[in-house]
């Protein structure tokens, strides 16, 4: 019979034909199936068409079939009976595949029940169990297929599985395959499952667990493993394979557990071979019995050393099998064995390894799971069994959590975090040395990591300030959600820096671990505990805090917000010595303010107990802290004192800042002093305290100074005395907050002086500032009674160093404030000055010091308060006191003589003008002689302001007191032997390293010469009578103006003063004797050796030029240095010089004035920066050169052109020196020889009168200045 024709097939019709291409005839297909002379090739190929035909035209196939139900029978019969009659592998796979689809295709029970019953009868009819395979393969197909299979299977065909247990005893392992195919679709099914659960138990359990064992093919050990895996869904089962049921002294016995125990055995085998596929299904299953309960099934594996095969295979490349052995081996961490039996010790280095591998594959969840297991790791890890006895294997780990810290996706860092959180331990890093650096680095990346998923802080800072706290940080936390994800991350980063800041502390007591012991000799140790902790201080201030803070604009979580203080109140143990820096900075950048926040808003009404305790615990240490940093007088008990009332009130200290105001003013009930109130009260006090004096003022000042005033008045009334502490605090919150305040009623400045009264010592209560200062002296009430010791506490405080900058020159009244602020106070209330003197006289040496500095600078600074008079009188008593207490031998010793002596100067250089010695001025001109005279010439500091002070006496005061003071000085012998030997130390000067310096010494030398040049001058004035004689070598005075050899410009002049004041007298004085001249009755003098040196004696001619020509070349000098003080100086030294030759040689003087030199001189000194003729000094040298007729020195033609050029200036614009010289010059013209045409003369007349009126009402300055330290008067020098 033809299968296939071109048309429909005669024999049987269309109706059987199916739709393929060529057609194919159903009818006919099941009669050659059947035919038993039909070649095996033609029904292969016919079985062929028939799964095409039930591949793709099922339905029609379906629809013949139903037609007829006994073809239906007969075709499935005949397939099945083919399946046990044909050998050929290929053809029995396609009846398999053939029949399988055809009964899914029937849906139809009856087809099912017929198969399984004749495969019941086949397999009772066999003669061998090797034929029966084809049975188990159809059965485990159709258990695939067909739903419900299995269900049929064991609930109305249950004889069969006898035969499937049969079937796993014969030694093939082909059809053990196959039944446990099939035994795994059956257990898979929950009807099979309970059915069949007497029958695992009772029969199939060992010869399930020795097929597995002894499995040797691939097959059977696949699919013995598909079957534990659906066993191990059941913990009953579970329990029954992993044989639980053993008594105690079994379970004890880990020789009788391995050997009652094989699966775990036999999935250790598995795990030794090279196939990744049977690793990872064992690992699976592994998972899978372990999953049901950790403590019970984990103890086996681990005796029978899994994890140790476990680790090795996680250096393969399969993602697979790398996700298997890392969920058993989490679950194997629930287990302390897993960590006794150092499993971890071995493995932890293959992890790491994989953890790196497996960064480099795109696949998130297996990151997750290796990171999640490596954080297991650290955290279960017995302290006393140290994880990483390799440094580098520690060193590999450090940058693989670096590596996953960075990763792009957020859930991989977030588990890199928790992993870093967890690795900083200190049994996990104390194998030496500790890689320091490299912890540095890891931290670094986690802020950062972090911070990246910040949006930038706010811009409201404290600028400035180690770092800044938004004062919105709260008010603002509702302007956007936060992602709780970021929220998550940030907590886990505030952990793992906490744990580095604890990590720090605990190394601290570890000597080991404090540096680096194997570095190398004389090379920079990087690698040190000093180093980390400084970096751990560092990046909190440049990341940390700022992070926290953008954090806590948006959203405010009390877990964060416990770990960041924790992690804050931590690093004040990091690095001590920073501490109280650290701390300042804390206050200064509101952290005081956040904290009290808080607690406010999260730990009211016994609420987040912890993170109160976190709060009240880190607000303890700032306080005290600072109490540390800021109070010199610190005292032990105080600050026990201070600690207790931190400790026990803080924790209770949940209000709001408002409420926290209210309680501070509350008065507590009459008769019962609340002890929890005035806690309460002390403790918010002490925190104001503290803030304040860092800059946090955040309670207004006028609320403050009011609730303040109010616990002191409330404190009083009520019997209640607080501790010094606490008042310290409240006197300073007053004086901070005064000019925001109102000034104080007459009741509570009672109430502030009864409660100081009753203290024992002010500097119990005194705080060194500004503000607390101004508050005593502000109120008379306060200073009249406490002014004396505040001002004494407030030096004795003072710095020594700050006060010596006082003398510096600063540039604005601001800043000198800034530096004293003691001055404006004096400013505003001079009365103030008598307390400071006193404290002169009675103060220790030290205060008396600062005191006396700061008076100068008061008196430097401030030329309009008028308080001379004042404090002349009081300066001749504490001199004369402090003489009379210091001796000869110790008045070098005084320290606060020079200040004193140079506050005497400034005193009387204050005073403007000429005026009149009295009684108190000539008593100190006398004490501070008689001082000079205990002096030696060494003693600059002591008689530099003396010299001064006598320097001032003699020029700036009437000629009747001028007479009087001279006399009180030349009477005093000993002043004239020291003024002796300051003028003999001259010649031992030698040139300073430092030509343009004017040291102490050169400034005494500057003083003591003008001294006497002044003595000098008014003794010959007055014809005073003299008791002591000075002597002085005239070829020396000469020299060193001759060749000047370095000197300082001011002692040049100083010695030209003493020059000039010999020349005036024709060096004859009695209060001068000039070595070198006999000056005996009868003594012969040594012959000079031409009559002009007769003339001249005794100068020689050789010697007035030399002086000359020096002359000339010191004025060019200082002209060029725009000095007009010395360039006077010069020109009246020549005046003089010239004075002293035409009196003594007119021929002489002529020659000398008429050198031509003279106008090189003057072109030299017009070719200067100015090229007007009206310069003081040159003006004097014409007036110089037109007096003595040196025509050849300046024409009529000059004359003429300086006369125009003078009226063509503006005389109101000429200094006070050039309108003199001016004067001088015009005045001498008109009484000179030259020729003057008549408007000149008018000129030379119209000028003369406008300067005379100029002169009248110029403001007349001060005549006493001061050139470094040297008093000089204008008039002596430029006259």
């Amino acid at each position: 019979m033809a299968v296939e024709a071109e048309g429909p097939c005669g024999d049987h019709g269309p109706r059987w034909a199916l739709p393929l291409r060529p057609p194919l005839c159903l009818a006919c297909s099941v009669e050659t199936l059947g035919d038993g002379s039909a070649s095996l090739v033609r029904k292969k190929h016919v079985l062929s068409r028939l799964q095409d035909a039930l591949a793709w035209q099922a339905l029609p196939v379906v629809q013949l079939l139903a037609q007829d139900e006994r073809v239906c029978m007969h075709l499935i019969g005949t397939l099945f009976g083919m399946l046990h009659s044909v050998e050929d592998s290929s053809t029995l796979n396609l009846l398999a595949e053939v029949l399988v689809r055809l009964v899914v295709e029937l849906k139809s029970e009856q087809y099912l029940h017929c198969i399984l019953d004749e495969s019941q009868k086949e397999l009772c009819k066999a003669t061998t169990m090797r034929s029966s395979l084809p049975t188990f393969s159809l059965l485990g197909k159709l258990a695939d297929a067909v739903p419900g299979f299995a269900d049929i299977l064991v609930v109305k065909h249950n004889n069969l599985v006898d035969h499937l247990l049969m079937g796993l005893t014969y030694p093939n392992e082909g059809i053990k395959a196959a039944v446990c195919y099939l035994y795994g679709k059956l257990y898979s099914s929950p009807v099979g499952t309970e059915r069949l659960s007497g029958h695992f138990e009772e029969r199939l359990c060992g010869v399930f667990l020795n097929t597995l064992e002894c499995a040797q093919t691939k097959e059977l050990q696949v699919n013995c493993l598909g079957l534990l895996k659906e066993l191990l869904k059941s913990d009953h089962f579970v329990s029954i394979l992993m044989n639980n049921s053993k008594t105690e002294e079994e379970t004890e016995n880990p020789d009788f557990l391995e050997g009652e125990n094989p699966l775990p055995l036999v999935l250790k085998k598995l795990l030794l071979t090279r196939d990744e596929m049977l690793q990872a299904a064992s690992s699976h299953c592994m998972a899978a019995v372990l999953v049901h309960s950790p403590s019970r099934y984990a103890p086996a594996f681990i005796r029978a050393d899994v994890p140790e095969f476990l680790f090795e295979c996680l250096l393969c490349k399969s993602e697979i099998l790398i996700w298997s052995v890392y969920c058993c081996l989490l679950l194997l961490t629930e287990e302390r064995l897993f960590f006794s039996k150092c499993h971890t010790v071995y493995g932890i280095e293959s992890l790491v390894k994989s953890l790196r591998g497996v960064l480099l594959l795109n696949n998130v969840e297996l990151h997750k799971q290796g990171l999640l297991l490596l954080t297991e790791i650290l955290k279960r890890q017995p302290v006393e069994i140290k994880l990483f006895t390799n440094r580098g294997v520690c060193i590999e780990a450090i940058d693989v959590l670096m590596e996953t810290v960075n990763c792009p996706v957020l859930e991989v860092a977030v588990e890199a975090v928790k992993a870093v959180t967890v690795f900083l331990r200190k049994d996990h890093l104390s194998c030496p040395p500790v890689p320091y650096e490299e912890l540095q680095k890891l931290l670094e990346a986690v802020l950062k990591r972090c911070a990246d998923l910040s949006p930038p802080q706010s811009s409201k800072r404290h600028a400035g300030d180690l770092f800044s706290v938004s004062q919105s940080h709260l008010a603002n936390r509702n302007l956007g959600r936060v992602p709780q994800r970021q929220g998550q991350f940030l907590l886990n980063t505030l952990e793992s820096f906490r744990n580095a800041c604890r990590l720090a502390v605990q190394f601290q007591g570890d000597f080991m671990a404090q540096e680096n012991a194997f570095t190398a000799p004389n090379s920079v140790r990087k690698d040190t505990l000093s180093n980390f902790s400084e970096f751990l201080l560092r990046i909190c201030d440049s990341l940390c805090i700022p992070m926290v803070m953008s954090y806590l604009e948006r959203a405010v979580s009390p877990s964060v917000t416990e770990v960041f203080i924790s992690t804050l109140n931590t690093l004040f143990t990091v690095v001590p010595s920073m501490r109280n820096k650290f701390s300042k900075k804390l206050a200064s950048s509101s952290f005081i303010r956040l904290t009290l926040e808080l607690k406010a808003r999260f730990c009211s009404v016994q609420s987040n107990p912890v993170l109160n305790h976190t709060c009240s615990s880190f607000l303890c240490s700032l306080c005290l802290n600072l109490y540390s940093a800021t109070e010199k007088r610190r005292t032990s008990q105080e600050e026990q004192e201070m600690s207790e009332l931190l400790l026990k009130g803080l924790p209770q200290l949940n209000y709001t800042i408002a409420e926290s105001l209210l309680l501070l003013s509350e008065t507590p009930e009459p008769f019962f002093l609340d002890q929890s109130l005035c806690s309460h009260q002390h403790c918010f006090i002490l925190l104001l305290y503290f803030a304040y004096t860092f800059g946090d003022r955040f309670v207004p000042d006028a609320e403050l100074f009011l609730a303040v005033r109010n616990f002191l008045l409330s404190a009083q009334d009520h019997g209640d005395c607080p501790p010094p502490h606490i008042i310290r605090a409240a006197l300073y919150l007053l004086a901070v907050c005064q000019d925001k305040g109102k000034a104080l009623d007459v009741r509570s400045l009672s109430t502030i002086k009864r409660i100081l009264d009753n203290l024992p010592d002010l500097s119990l209560v005194y705080v060194h500032c500004p503000l607390l200062l101004k508050f005593f002296l502000r109120y008379p009430e306060l200073m009249g009674r406490f002014g004396h010791q505040v001002l004494q506490l407030w030096f004795s405080w003072e710095d020594c160093k700050q006060t010596e900058a006082e003398e510096a020159d600063f540039g604005t009244s601001s800043q000198l404030n800034t530096a004293n602020p003691l001055l404006p106070i004096l400013k505003s209330n001079s009365s103030i000055l008598l307390i400071l003197l006193d404290l002169v006289s009675s103060s220790s040496v030290e205060v008396a010091w600062k005191v006396l500095m700061t008076l100068r600078t008061f008196l430097e600074r401030n030329d309009d308060v008028l308080v001379c008079d004042l404090l002349r009188s009081r300066f001749l008593q504490i001199l004369q006191q402090q003489l009379v207490e210091s001796s000869s031998a110790t008045l070098q010793a005084n320290r606060n003589l020079p200040v004193l002596l140079s506050l005497l100067f400034l005193v009387q250089l204050r005073s403007k003008g000429i005026r009149e010695l009295d009684s108190t001025d000539l008593r100190l001109l006398h004490q501070v002689s008689n001082l000079c005279g205990k002096c030696r010439p060494r003693d600059t500091d002591l008689l530099q302001p003396s010299l001064n002070f006598l320097y001032w006496s003699l020029h700036q005061t009437t000629p009747c007191s001028q007479q009087r003071a001279v006399a009180v000085l030349l009477s005093n012998v000993s002043l004239l032997e020291l003024l002796q030997k300051v003028l003999e130390s001259t010649w031992l000067w030698s040139p300073p390293s430092r030509p343009a310096y004017l040291s102490s010494e050169d400034a005494l030398l500057c003083s003591g010469w003008l001294l006497v040049a002044s003595l000098l001058l008014y003794q010959h004035r007055y014809n005073t009578e003299v008791h002591q004689t000075l002597s002085v070598d005239l070829a020396k005075v000469l020299n060193a103006v001759i060749f000047r050899n370095k000197k300082p410009i001011l002692l040049l002049v100083s010695i030209m003063q003493f020059l000039r004041a010999l020349l005036r007298q024709n060096f004859s004085s009695s209060l001068l004797a000039i070595v070198g001249q006999n000056t005996a009755p009868g003594a012969t003098q040594p012959q000079p050796s031409s009559l002009q040196d007769a003339a001249l004696h005794p100068l020689a001619m050789q010697q007035v030029f030399s002086l000359v020509v020096s002359l000339q070349n010191l004025l060019v000098h200082v002209q060029l240095q725009k000095d007009l003080l010395f360039s006077q100086a010069v020109v009246a030294c020549l005046e003089t010089l010239v004075e002293y030759l035409y009196v003594k040689n007119q021929d002489v003087a002529l020659h000398v004035v008429s050198q031509p030199w003279h106008r090189f001189l003057l072109f030299t000194l017009l070719s200067g920066g100015q090229k007007s003729f009206l310069q003081p000094e040159i003006l004097r040298l014409l007036t110089l050169f037109v007096r003595y007729q040196s025509s050849n020195i300046i024409s009529q033609k000059e004359i003429s052109q300086i006369i125009q050029e003078a009226a063509e200036t503006n005389i109101a614009e000429l200094s006070e020196a050039t309108s003199c010289a001016l004067q001088l010059f015009l005045s001498q013209i008109q009484s000179s020889h030259y020729q003057l045409e008549p408007e000149q003369s008018g000129i030379i007349q119209t000028l003369l009168e406008r300067l005379l009126g100029q002169r009248t009402t110029c403001v007349k300055h001060q005549d006493i200045v001061c050139l470094g330290s040297v008093a000089v008067s204008l008039s002596h020098i430029g006259d």
